[in-house]
């Protein structure tokens, strides 16, 4: 199958288009037919090879992290699924791989799509919406009339935090800069920082948790915001002993961890504050929950640019500058040809179903061949 793939680790290196094998389906997988993907900061990450001791991939590697599509194939154990069943998911982390044609998962990842949303709304939605729910519901136990705040409102993350944190009835403070402070506003928050304008941390005071996804000067800052009991759960790191633990990390790699957490856990500890880092996994029991609150209108995506799937590095490097307003989007619909809900690939099953699978790779290479540069 046609896929985009990273040869080697390099930071704002080039992907190129090239053919990998169809998955393995397993007793409880369901092969996916894609039809749009979206770009997560974690695709830039693992390109530029920052993760490469905590997530030890093998490379070539297909790169990708959201999905939308149709079920096409469905494990011998599998009750949930369905051929023609339009779902949506974030791969479990050992296997990701959705700029592509197809993608095998786990039933236990994958939910329905949300009825009211396209197949690129759909991709925006998974690894945002689960990292923001494992945060402020999971982790982070919100409850109604607490106080959040929710850094770069703007962003995949924000933008669906700061909708889950007002369906979970908080008081919502953001910081984002001055353009995006009506879309902030429209998602729901009830105090916006700019803070290119305000010192953030002078502005609020007496929080119950704060979600960052930002730096250390704004990680540290952030401890002055919370009252004593306070929450302060971070998504860009330092990584914690507790998730060096999770992770399975060696001995050497687990003491790292612990050294470069050890001066915000211990500032924390000397506030009364809980520090965690939380790297988010998949979950499609939560992500079905997701769907429910989509569909009554309680959250709605936000969609800053689609890239045509041929230009999938350019809406790699769009996310990386940081100034995307929700999410990146990469259809793949409108690049190789779809039989629709409960077409001839819906109906494939067993071994027979791999050879579709196999004729189509033939019949798209022609038409691929020059489709995404370097």
């Amino acid at each position: 199958m046609k896929s985009i793939l990273i040869d080697r680790y390099a930071k704002g290196g080039a992907l190129r288009l090239g053919e990998s094998p169809v998955p393995e389906l397993r007793e409880n997988d369901v092969m996916v037919e894609i039809h749009a993907a979206s770009v997560n900061l974690l695709d830039n990450k693992i390109r530029d090879g920052e993760f490469k001791l905590i997530l030890p991939y093998r490379l070539p590697l297909v790169l990708g992290n959201d999905v939308a599509g149709v079920v096409v194939r469905v494990g011998a154990n599998v009750r949930r699924f369905k051929p023609g069943d339009e779902v949506y998911a974030r791969p479990a982390q050992d296997r990701i791989g959705t700029f592509a044609e197809y993608i095998a998962m786990d039933e236990a990842d994958v939910a329905m799509k949300p009825n009211n949303l396209t197949m690129q709304e759909a991709a925006s939605i998974p690894l945002v919406a689960l990292t923001a729910w494992q945060v402020l519901v999971e982790r982070a136990k919100l409850q109604k009339g607490q106080r959040v705040l929710i850094h770069a409102g703007s962003g995949g993350v924000g933008t669906i935090a700061i909708q889950l944190a007002k369906h979970l009835g908080a008081h919502v403070a953001t910081t984002t800069s001055a353009a995006n402070i009506p879309l902030v506003k429209s998602l729901g928050a009830d105090v916006v920082v700019d803070y290119r304008k305000d010192a953030f941390e002078k502005v609020l005071q007496g929080y119950d948790v704060v979600l960052n996804s930002l730096g250390k000067d704004t990680l540290e800052k952030s401890l002055r915001v919370l009252k004593p009991g306070g929450t302060l759960i971070s998504i860009s790191g330092p990584p914690d002993p507790d998730f060096a633990r999770q992770s399975g990390s060696d001995w050497p790699l687990r003491q790292v961890m612990r050294l470069l957490s050890f001066g915000i856990r211990r500032k924390s500890k000397r506030r009364g504050i809980s520090y965690s880092f939380l790297f988010m996994r998949a979950n499609g029991g939560q992500l079905g929950k997701i769907t429910s609150l989509i569909e009554a209108g309680a959250i709605r995506p936000v969609i800053d640019r689609v890239f045509p799937f041929e230009k999938t590095n350019e809406a790699l490097d769009y996310v990386g500058t940081g100034r995307a307003r929700g999410k990146v989007v990469v259809p793949c619909s409108d690049v190789w040809p779809r039989h629709g809900r409960g077409g001839r690939h819906a109906r494939a099953g067993g071994a027979a179903g791999q050879r579709p699978l196999a004729a189509r790779q033939v019949a798209n290479s022609a038409r691929f061949a020059s489709s995404v540069g370097g």
